[in-house]
């Protein structure tokens, strides 16, 4: 048991090592001109506009569509919306001239961009999105799209779909008004919808689809035969107009065409973003003298603790893990990556304080490190628990209309625009993802290679630990 107990050490180091290497090298083979990418590295993130550039671009219905009303702008809005969320865009802003019908995107350019194609990069966005009704709500936990019958079973599309409105209606129950999305079908899609509706009613539900990304899967009550639904459940107004206009998105009477575009130069650039990144290293290192001088030990396994939660950092916004797309990465992101490590140099320091204080007592260095942890995990819970609250509200204040922190909190922080909800959102994203890499490194990491250390008897003298010897 001593014996194991003193290898545990050198796994968790060299899976740390092991894991920043990867982080930011990623896995790739290169065949010819064919680059295959198994694991997504550094070079992976897509820079915001701040730092790399992007492109403007306005969308508009043919020249010689009739009768465009608002709400059909605001659904052709809707699809663009749906469209950079889906590919993990935040960094964007969307706008709509309801005037002259167009509509105004700017958003930065792929990660893989090199040529710098504007054209291309508009591609990526698509021209028209497919709505689809499909029985269940069946989906591949790995991908999101839709699998078994959910996949196989198409009931509407959205030519079957007339238009979809939000509104509000008087419940039986409680006589409370609810938030509910009313559809209207054509003739076809009404048939088609009462045999599905009567096939379904009080056993499953029917999902809605915009494109591959499930937005909606309503239960089915009863049958619907004269092609007039009514979606109900927990909807704010603002997230039944959504839904309402997404729906529209796909049944519009039109494609959205290019009208202009033109290329966005960065305010940052990415020579500065190079700098900040060699400036970054070199503040590393002098944290990591720092902590080594003054808290000896203790100091040497921070620094490798906050090497893996660098490296964790760097992985949520690169796509490392799977099943999330590579995030868009604008200065303020930066800037929450090194706010998140300074919460983990401070929660180090917290600790290893507690220790040495705990020697300085007279305890023993097994009990001066479980002390140590157990007294400093309770302030850096306090600290880094307030973060995380401050992180969430500004992601669901600024975020993504369909991210979970934005649809939990967009009802109380409606006041705040969408302007900013790019740069400010990654801000958010970034500093949650280092305060739980701080909990994972610098809190859980540490302490068990600290212990595994001190099983050494090399390691065993209070001096290392900075208390008296």
């Amino acid at each position: 048991m001593k014996r194991n107990g003193k290898s545990v050490f050198f796994i968790v180091a060299i899976l740390l090592v092991a894991f920043t290497v990867v982080t930011f090298m990623g896995i790739s083979t290169q065949w010819g001109d064919t680059k295959t990418v198994y694991i997504k590295g550094a070079d992976d993130i897509r820079w915001g506009i701040d730092i790399r550039g992007g492109v403007d671009v306005t969308f508009a219905p043919p020249a010689d569509t009739e009768g465009i009303t608002n709400e059909q702008m605001d659904a052709a809005e809707a699809i663009i919306k749906q469209r950079l969320i889906s590919q993990n865009i935040t960094d964007s802003d969307v706008y709509t001239d309801y005037n002259k019908h167009k509509v105004i995107v700017r958003f930065p350019w792929p990660a893989d961009e090199t040529d710098f194609d504007a054209q291309a990069a508009i591609a990526s966005l698509g021209e028209t999105a497919q709505l689809t009704f499909r029985e269940g709500k069946e989906v591949d936990s790995s991908t999101g799209l839709p699998t078994g019958t959910t996949e196989s079973n198409i009931i509407l599309t959205g030519s079957d779909v007339v238009s979809a409105k939000a509104g509000y209606q008087q419940t039986d129950s409680n006589k409370t008004p609810e938030y509910v999305v009313s559809l209207e079908l054509t003739s076809e899609g009404a048939t088609k919808f009462s045999e599905a509706t009567g096939r379904l009613a009080g056993t499953g539900s029917i999902s809605i689809w915009m494109d591959d990304t499930m937005i909606s899967a309503p239960t089915v009550n009863t049958q619907i035969t004269d092609g007039k639904a009514i979606i109900s459940g927990s909807f704010t107004a603002e997230s039944a107009t959504e839904l309402a206009n997404k729906i529209n998105g796909g049944a519009l009477p039109f494609k959205l065409e290019t009208t202009s575009y033109s290329t966005i130069s960065p305010t940052l650039g990415t020579q500065a973003r190079d700098a900040m990144v060699v400036a970054g290293i070199i503040a590393f290192a002098l944290v990591c003298v720092f902590m080594i001088a003054l808290y000896r030990l203790p100091g040497a396994v921070a620094c490798i603790a906050l090497m893996g939660q660098i490296a964790l950092s760097v992985a949520a916004v690169s796509g490392f893990f799977a099943p999330f797309p590579s995030f868009t990465l604008t200065l303020p992101g930066i800037a929450g990556i090194i706010l998140g490590i300074g919460m983990g140099v401070d929660a180090n320091i917290l600790t290893a304080t507690r220790i040495r204080e705990e020697l300085d007592n007279g305890k023993s260095l097994d009990g001066a490190i479980t002390t140590g942890y157990k007294r400093g995990f309770t302030a850096v819970f306090d600290g880094n628990i307030t973060v995380i609250l401050i992180a969430v509200v500004l992601m669901g204040a600024f975020g993504p209309p369909d991210s979970i922190f934005a649809t939990i909190l967009k009802p109380i922080f409606f006041m705040f625009g969408s302007a900013t909800e790019g740069t400010i959102y990654s801000f958010g994203y970034t500093l949650i993802v280092g305060i739980i890499g701080n909990f994972i490194m610098g809190v859980t990491a540490s302490r068990v290679m600290l212990r595994s250390l001190s099983k050494f008897k090399c390691f065993r003298n209070p001096k290392l630990y900075g208390g008296a010897k």
